[in-house]
């Protein structure tokens, strides 16, 4: 029997479970149910098993006498739920998230890493950094410092960049929302730290589409910070984050599951890492071949993934801005 057919035939058993164990009235217009134990057929037959749900008795003596008989089936039948829930689950959590949109300049792919692109707290644009050094460089002594995409000068002080963010943050842009918690999270750019107040902003800057704040709010759950420590919320936090594209919460998922020895799990997802454009990932996944966890092929499927995600956000400008960011670090 193949496991279409099983899972069909899985089915089709808790559907006749629950129709056996209800009737219809002679008028019709109502349904009436069986108790499981002595076979009383009324709309009086409401208490049902407290762990499956699936079958009816009249009251509570009813069901402990029939409690020997039900064990087996409802423990069946909650296995069944959890295999297929946890099935359910996984086909979200390895499912590769969609690229970024487009840099609204030069229409080339956005890379996914934090360095290759800016966002704009006036207009809430995010630019590609070689469209960013691109304008720079070529700008004249009149427009030396504005906004590549709207023109507008950079804030001249902390409480004006934070009360541009603040705006941003009515219209109900994430990335604000997300820029502003992390300010409080660090006590950055005047504010006070709050980690309270950054969990808040996070958790609605998620709500909003943000994948990173789901890897901050996780983070918040592993450390203690503004809330208490929970191992459970922490990984459920960074897998919403993974499906969400935050390629650093879909390396660490992996690493968590390295750890477990499950390096067939850690290999999906340091592959949808790669795919994205995650370097640590690529590594992860040579290691992981090296000793023997992975095979010749799926380091091979790493690497053409990464140089194809390489191709697709390669420019001109964009090397330009790496080779000028990397001059400025090294001085």
């Amino acid at each position: 029997m193949n496991d279409t057919h099983q899972n069909n035939t899985v089915e089709m058993d808790g559907v006749c479970d629950i129709l056996n164990n209800m009737s219809t009235n002679n008028e019709g217009s109502s349904i009436t149910s069986v108790c499981a134990n002595c076979g009383k057929e009324s709309s009086d037959v409401t208490n049902t098993c407290n762990k499956c749900k699936l079958v009816m008795y009249c009251n509570a003596s009813c069901k402990k006498r029939h409690r020997h008989k039900h064990k087996k089936d409802c423990e069946e039948h909650l296995k069944r739920a959890a295999e297929n829930a946890a099935e359910l689950h996984d086909e979200k959590l390895f499912k590769q998230p969609p690229p970024l949109e487009d840099c609204p300049i030069c229409f080339i792919r956005l890379p996914l890493i934090g360095a290759g692109q800016t966002y704009m707290n006036c207009c809430g644009k995010v630019i590609c950094s070689g469209c960013e050094h691109a304008y720079r460089s070529r700008a004249t002594k009149e427009e030396h410092d504005v906004c590549p995409y709207c023109r507008t000068p950079p804030p001249n002080s902390d409480e004006e960049y934070a009360k541009r963010l603040e705006k941003r943050m009515e219209l109900n842009d994430n990335i604000a929302m997300y820029s502003m918690a992390g300010f409080y999270s660090r006590g950055e750019r005047g504010l006070p730290q709050n980690h309270a107040k950054a969990l808040k902003l996070w958790r609605r800057a998620a709500e909003l589409g943000s994948a990173e704040a789901y890897l901050n709010i996780g983070t918040a759950y592993k450390f203690g910070r503004g809330v208490e420590v929970d191992e459970k919320k922490a990984i459920h936090h960074c897998e919403l984050a993974a499906m969400g594209g935050c390629v650093e919460a879909r390396h660490n998922l992996g690493c968590i599951e390295k750890q477990a020895g499950k390096m067939d799990r850690a290999l999906k997802h340091w592959m949808i890492a790669t795919k994205d454009g995650y370097k640590n990932a690529l590594e992860s996944i040579k290691r992981l071949y090296s000793k023997g966890h992975a095979t010749k092929d799926d380091y091979t499927e790493a690497l053409r993934s990464y140089q194809a995600y390489l191709y697709d956000v390669k420019s001109d400008q964009r090397d330009e801005a790496a080779v000028a960011r990397s001059g400025s670090n090294s001085n």
